[in-house]
């Protein structure tokens, strides 16, 4: 079912003195077929507003666009069975996946031809040797990657990294390439699996996937401890920005606090605002800092 959002105008007069105005506001919407009024008692609500005496909407459009997770606006139940949604990239050999790192090479231990000599008749595996650094596809990053002291692979603790509720900010929109603290301020994150989607995820395997990446801006990376995260995704090149000459706030402070780290991850527009479940959980390394993950969310369905 697509997903539906009012842009408009909005004045607000309150019953007890006062006003509010908003200009070219956007709000999601649960169907798409509300009315002028129904859409001005959302925005009401999404706002916390109290003691409101009046709502006037102008220049009012229903367009089809992602929601990004407006408080007090449900959809409606779609009867559906639970939905999974592969968020990892595929590695391959070859595949680049940041630019200047190698890329993933494979060789066979045993092939298939020789095993046959080994097993009984009818009987062949085969077994392969994949050479690859940590920072392939879609992998998570644990606090050993940044701190020399910090739990590495083995010491995770699964429990933060499996079946967390997943926050998405669909940020596609976004006029920026850092993403500030100031769209994550409505929503309780602690706790959450908070993901970025940017849609920078088009170019992976591309030479426009290295430049002008969206990235995690300092400030939300201290928002973002500070409300108790568990982990933080992106669909980019980097949390960080890597034109910035080195800096590394967000790999620091995150990696630091104890919040996990995932990059390079896909499909962030399939997932709603809210309501999935998020897991990434890379394979117990000891003295390891960073691993591929099979990324997914999964969607719960109603059923009638």
């Amino acid at each position: 079912m697509s997903d539906f959002r009012a842009h408009f105008d909005a004045r607000v007069t309150f019953a007890n003195g006062g006003g509010l105005t908003a200009e070219g506001f956007r709000l999601d919407l649960p169907t798409g077929e509300e009315t002028q009024q129904q859409i001005g008692e959302l925005f009401v609500r999404h706002l916390g507003l109290a003691m409101v005496g009046s709502v006037e909407l102008d220049g009012l459009q229903i367009v089809e666009e992602a929601h990004k997770g407006s408080r007090g606006v449900e959809k409606p139940p779609t009867h559906e069975r639970r939905r999974i949604v592969d968020l990892s990239h595929v590695i391959h050999e070859g595949l680049v996946t940041y630019p200047g790192l190698p890329a993933p090479t494979f060789s066979p231990f045993l092939t298939r031809e020789d095993s046959r000599a080994k097993y009984a008749p009818g009987t062949e595996f085969a077994m392969d040797i994949i050479t690859m650094i940590g920072n392939t596809g879609t992998y998570l990053d644990s606090p050993y990657h940044r701190y020399g002291d910090g739990a590495d692979l083995a010491g995770l603790d699964l429990s933060t990294l499996v079946d967390l509720p997943a926050e998405v900010f669909h940020l596609t929109d976004l006029t920026t390439r850092g993403i500030p603290v100031g769209v994550f301020l409505d929503r309780d994150l602690r706790g959450c699996a908070v993901l970025l989607h940017t849609g920078w995820d088009r170019h992976f395997g591309t030479p426009e996937y290295l430049r002008a990446a969206p990235f995690l801006e300092a400030a939300a990376v201290e928002y973002l401890i500070a409300q108790g995260v568990a982990l933080v995704g992106i669909d980019s090149l980097n949390i960080d920005d890597t034109e910035s000459g080195g800096e590394r706030p967000a790999h620091t402070g995150l990696l630091g606090a104890g919040v996990h780290v995932v990059e390079h991850l896909t499909r962030l527009g399939d997932l709603p605002a809210r309501g999935a479940r998020f897991t990434a959980a890379p394979p117990a390394v000891r003295d390891f800092g960073t691993f591929p993950v099979r990324a997914f969310a999964v969607i719960p369905g109603t059923r009638p």
